[in-house]
């Protein structure tokens, strides 16, 4: 199997993206997430006029990958106009399974804007070890 650059993973979120559903905030979201064995999902956000309802483009993508069986990722890239960055409910979704994943942040012209960890943008987590 061939490993997945940042840069394949950025260009995977960007094609992701193309799907969004964005009526209202017209702020394109598009995320692709590595797993552990090499496989990509991609996602996009997905608005709704209820707001509350909409899912985020992070979101997306890890319910595809953990509905096909997927448990353990080594990298998001996430893609927006400006480098945005994932929200709190993204990065607490994400830290279930990955929290030390590699996230990478660029923009829609597929420029990397910064790279850094799940645990970086989620200090002292909530995870399964606070459970026990």
């Amino acid at each position: 199997m061939d490993s997945i650059s940042d840069q394949d993973l950025i260009a995977a979120a960007i094609e992701g993206g193309k799907h969004a559903y964005i009526p209202y905030s017209n702020y394109r979201v598009g995320a692709a997430l590595l797993t552990a064995s090499g496989e990509v999902y991609t996602g996009c956000n997905i608005e709704n006029a209820g707001y509350s309802p909409t899912i985020c483009a992070e979101r997306t993508a890890l319910v595809k990958a953990v509905s096909e069986g997927h448990l353990s990722f080594t990298a998001v890239a996430v893609v927006t106009r400006d480098g945005g960055s994932p929200c709190g409910v993204c990065r607490q979704m994400m830290f279930e399974f990955s929290p030390t994943m590699k996230v990478l942040l660029a923009d829609l012209d597929g420029n990397l804007r910064l790279t850094t960890t799940l645990a970086d943008l989620l200090p002292h987590g909530f995870g399964r070890a606070n459970l026990d």
